[in-house]
């Protein structure tokens, strides 16, 4: 797909992009290279994979990791019931070498994301999202499908790829990720936005909160954000769900009564509550992002 092509695409599923990310994703694409996006949470990596395969027309196969996961959560599993029921109805009827043969097939064979994402008549999306939860052993095991997009199962023997998923990891960095995956993968950073794009944001997601309130909110979440009491930072998904709330309640200016009763849909937990009502943040009265923009 051309730079163009795909910057009018993601512009018509308005996400807002820079530079460094169109050109990123259009040669990683170009090539079958795997991306892997790194960031804390909330800065939108999982959102590149949605809108990639909205854009891509594609299927999305979500894989996601946690501490303990293995082949039979990520790759495949025998269908154990069914085996067992074949077994009991044709123990009698068929030789037990064939039998055996038979009970590894495609029909016993559940399909788990990754061996879904390969074996896709048409190119799918694969997000393996928050690889850095998942144990080193693990992400050793993938580094076959990174490399060679094919995988191997012991009682079928190796799967190439029918078509070549464009495979997405994110990680929150919270552990190092080895060098062989970082060799096989395109490699983007992402942090939070700047005030101009998180009003962008706004913009492209809520086009029908006003201007005023919008840019009051993304100078909010700037100044939340930038408190180093606050353990958890407001997420781009929480800056949107709390321009909603407010515009739910028919607010049009976020006065210090209307963050105090909507607080919740930015902040989540105990802790950073109890910092904003000690600190008790004056509201934005006014951003520069503001001038020349309508206003309800």
């Amino acid at each position: 797909m051309e730079l163009e092509t795909l910057r009018q695409k993601l512009a018509s599923a308005h996400y807002i992009h820079d530079e460094t990310l169109l050109t990123t994703l259009t040669v990683a694409l170009e090539l079958g290279r795997p991306l892997l996006i790194e960031g804390a949470a909330g800065v939108g990596k999982t959102e590149i994979a949605k809108v990639m395969a909205s854009a891509l027309g594609r299927e999305l196969v979500r894989l996601q990791c946690y501490e303990g996961l293995d082949e039979s959560k990520a790759l495949y599993e025998w269908n154990y019931q069914k085996q067992l029921l074949a077994i009991q109805i044709q123990r009698d009827r068929q030789d037990a070498g064939d039998l055996t043969a038979s009970l590894f097939s495609d029909d016993y064979l559940l399909e788990r994301p990754l061996l879904k994402s390969i074996r896709s008549e048409k190119p799918v999306v694969l997000l393996i999202d928050e690889i850095d939860k998942a144990d080193e052993e693990f992400e050793a095991f993938l580094l076959e499908l990174l490399s060679e997009m094919q995988v191997s199962i012991p009682e079928v023997g190796t799967i190439r790829a029918k078509t070549i998923p464009f495979v997405v990891l994110t990680s929150n960095r919270a552990r190092p990720l080895s060098e062989a995956l970082r060799r096989r993968c395109a490699y983007v950073y992402l942090t939070y936005p700047d005030l101009e794009k998180e009003l962008a944001i706004l913009r492209a997601k809520l086009p029908h909160v006003d201007d005023r309130l919008a840019a009051q909110v993304a100078v909010a979440v700037q100044k939340l954000r930038a408190n180093e009491a606050i353990l958890k930072k407001p997420s781009i998904a929480e800056t949107l769900d709390w321009a909603s709330a407010l515009d739910a309640l028919g607010v049009r200016e976020l006065t210090p009564d209307a963050m105090r009763k909507t607080v919740g849909f930015v902040l989540k937990n105990s802790e950073d509550l109890h910092v904003l009502d000690e600190e008790a943040p004056e509201a934005p009265e006014h951003c520069g992002q503001c001038e020349g923009h309508r206003h309800g």
